[in-house]
């Protein structure tokens, strides 16, 4: 092998056979590495299996949390620390270590429009992607008509079960209108289903006592709030709207 092209083709072949094809796009560099710092061969070889191991966990956490319908752009380490917003800093530090959901506690993230409660909720989901624990995320609206939907080709049964067992529930914009009495019913299953089992996330403009009013079923309302929020941390953004801080601004002249 050469200085301009350390990768042979047979080596090429080698890798594509293993299927560790991949490698080829950091061999270069990590030969430069290996020969300026006169690795070992076993170092070396640590080397690039670890690079492996980071490409294959990076690629395998990405096809997930698409899966559990996470936004890709919504990460801890995507979160605007220099926002214009108040919230727990302890709590939150706490909430990143994902303790709580080893209880089958929960988290309610709440405040006003705009100022980022979804990215917080998003960002935990894919902190507990990469802790290999199953994650769901929806918006409340979306959740409950894919539950009514159900009903229509007898697999609500089969829906509530699976949403009972996910590690990781979000449930995005909870409360944002009204539940009739068959999302009221599915909240109150969902909600004992999973409760001290598994943890849940949810975000809303609202406060749990304002969700029960919006429950056609005072009785399942209560009942289902009383769960959820016994057994959830309580996260308070305060602050502006990030969305009114991004309007365009016209050009000066």
């Amino acid at each position: 092998m050469t200085m301009t092209d350390p990768v042979s083709p047979d080596l090429k072949r080698h890798l594509r056979t293993l299927k560790l094809g991949q490698l080829m796009a950091t061999l270069p560099e990590r030969l430069a590495l290996a020969r300026q710092q006169n690795l070992p061969h076993a170092d070396f070889l640590e080397l690039l299996l670890s690079d492996e191991v980071t490409r294959r966990e990076n690629g395998s956490a990405a096809r997930r949390a698409r899966a559990a319908g996470l936004d890709p752009q919504m990460r801890l380490d995507t979160w605007d620390t220099t926002a214009a917003v108040r919230y727990d800093q302890q709590l939150w530090n706490e909430l990143t270590s994902l303790r709580f959901t080893d209880a089958g506690h929960g988290t309610l993230i709440l405040g006003p429009v705009g100022v980022g409660k979804t990215h917080l909720a998003t960002a935990l989901g894919h902190t507990a992607i990469r802790r290999r624990l199953t994650v769901h995320m929806a918006r409340a609206a979306q959740l409950f008509k894919k539950l009514k939907a159900a009903r229509l080709d007898n697999t609500t049964e089969a829906e509530h079960r699976r949403l009972a067992t996910v590690g990781v529930l979000i449930i995005d914009d909870f409360a944002l209108q009204p539940l009739d009495d068959t999302a009221t019913a599915d909240f109150y299953e969902l909600t004992v289903a999973r409760h001290r089992k598994n943890a849940t996330i949810v975000t809303s403009n609202r406060t749990p006592d304002e969700w029960v009013t919006l429950m056609n079923d005072p009785l399942l309302a209560q009942s289902a709030v009383d769960r959820l929020t016994s057994t959830c941390h309580e996260l308070i953004v305060e602050g502006e709207s990030y969305r009114q801080r991004q309007r365009p601004v016209l050009p000066t002249i």
